[in-house]
């Protein structure tokens, strides 16, 4: 959907042409084995590295299709997921997205998003395994009871990490595992469980009401539980290896025989927080650590309040938020579900005239910089037009957001800029040959004019 009346253009096509600008200058950057994210640093990706190399976790091109899903709730509940490989060598997020639980639970919904580390497997037998553990516990029911609500949910990652742990015995294998932020929504409360480092963030009257914490080997009990587990923390990751704390699955983590369960280097234990809904809540984001790599709460707070005044699809409102993601530097999976609740902002006539008026003066300032910059010389290619706008003052850039969020409209008016080029000096070859007297000449003129369109000049 249109953010705006210029906003019609697919991100997507303009994420193409920044990274085919700029593919040059990072890839040797990308590929020089930057550690990263929530998984292991490499001991080999699964399948095809020759005997010795160690292959880069990341893409010479980040893979930019994007996966999208919307549903809503009967009582009022509406969502949006979409998630992105970007420029991670595998996709290894997974999710779950069940807006009503069904029976006596069809007033409660569940969504979850699972962040897997040392390949895939772990996530996706989780997200479709999790929730089903956690249901055979007994101990969701209606009545909404918070103490035995938290039991069943931490009953349920037990049971999960148990059977995982079955299937690693049996299948003969040892790493991988993945982090789970997930929610469950009741008429009454908001249950947010965490186990890793991705993160849940709730906003309530255009401000952050609450967030999870993540789970980080140098968080101080973090850190005191993995040495009395006999590991230690070395380059802020466990054993010098993992880069979170907590998950399922990672069973080489979990040897520790006199130690309980809860107790290991890794532990399988969410943190389970029960807030009162309000009819002030407006919104919750779940997302992996591809996001919060590159934005703060009250950043992605904003930025989704003001997009969500601009535009009614929320997929596209998730699809904003990955694009800045990857403008802002994030190296990893980009997953996102956005929940929201029936106080979520709505569309505004004045914010879409303030995003139009926006937009309007960019279109204008890429024009002028481009005039300005093609009198030097050549051409002035993409980031020149980047760099000089990014020194700028800009007023009315979305809140959270910045000049990175706008670079759809950025990049599209400096390929109209371009696409103006190219005719001028199409139509000037024209003018020339209209002078000429020789078919010869004419000749040369049209072969000129049918190169300079070929080569997009």
């Amino acid at each position: 959907m249109r953010t705006s009346r210029k906003g019609s253009v697919e991100m997507p096509a303009f994420v193409r042409q920044l990274v085919k600008e700029t593919e040059k200058r990072v890839t040797s950057f990308f590929k020089g084995g930057r550690g990263g994210g929530a998984g292991e640093l490499s001991e080999g990706e699964e399948g095809g590295e020759e005997e010795g190399v160690i292959p880069s976790p990341y893409l010479d091109r980040p893979v930019l299709d994007k996966h999208m899903q919307e549903g809503c709730a009967s009582w009022g509940l509406t969502y949006a997921l979409t998630s992105m490989q970007g420029w991670r060598a595998h996709m290894e997020d997974f999710h779950n997205c069940f807006p009503q639980l069904g029976g006596e639970l069809a007033h409660w919904g569940f969504f979850a998003v699972y962040d897997g580390h040392a390949g895939s497997a772990v996530a996706q037998h989780c997200s479709r395994n999790l929730l089903d553990h956690i249901l055979g516990t007994g101990k969701i029911r209606a009545d909404d009871d918070v103490v035995r609500v938290t039991e069943g949910i931490k009953e349920g990652f037990f049971l999960m990490d148990k059977h995982l742990h079955a299937m690693a015995c049996r299948e003969g294998w040892e790493r991988g595992g993945t982090t789970v932020v997930a929610t469950a929504i009741t008429p009454h409360h908001i249950y947010f469980v965490n186990c890793g480092d991705s993160r849940a963030v709730l906003c309530r009257a255009g401000r952050v009401a609450f967030s999870t914490e993540d789970h980080k080997p140098f968080s101080p009990g973090e850190r005191e539980r993995i040495e009395n587990a006999g590991g230690s923390v070395t380059l802020q990751r466990v054993n010098g290896s993992l880069a979170v704390s907590r998950a399922l699955g990672d069973f080489s983590y979990k040897t520790a025989e006199w130690r309980p369960v809860t107790e290991q280097m890794v532990s399988p234990e969410p943190d389970v927080s029960a807030v009162e809904r309000s009819p002030a809540d407006e919104f919750l984001v779940l997302a992996c650590d591809g996001v919060w790599d590159t934005v703060t709460n009250e950043e992605l707070c904003a930025f989704i309040h003001s997009r969500l005044r601009v535009c009614t699809d929320l997929r596209e409102v998730c699809s904003q938020v990955i694009d800045l993601c990857l403008y802002k530097g994030s190296l990893d999976n980009i997953s996102i579900i956005l929940v929201c609740f029936p106080g979520a902002p709505q569309l505004s006539p004045e914010a879409l005239h303030q995003e139009a008026e926006l937009e309007d003066f960019l279109e204008s300032k890429v024009a002028e910089i481009f005039e300005e910059l093609s009198t030097r010389g050549d051409e002035p290619d993409l980031l020149s037009v980047l760099t000089v706008l990014a020194s700028t003052v800009i007023p009315g850039l979305p809140p959270g957001g910045g000049l990175q969020s706008k670079r759809n409209c950025i990049i599209s008016a400096y390929y109209q800029q371009k696409e103006a080029r190219r005719c001028r000096l199409a139509q000037a070859v024209i003018h020339d040959s209209k002078g000429t007297h020789s078919t010869g000449e004419a000749v040369l003129a049209n072969v000129a004019l049918s190169w300079i369109t070929v080569s997009g000049l």
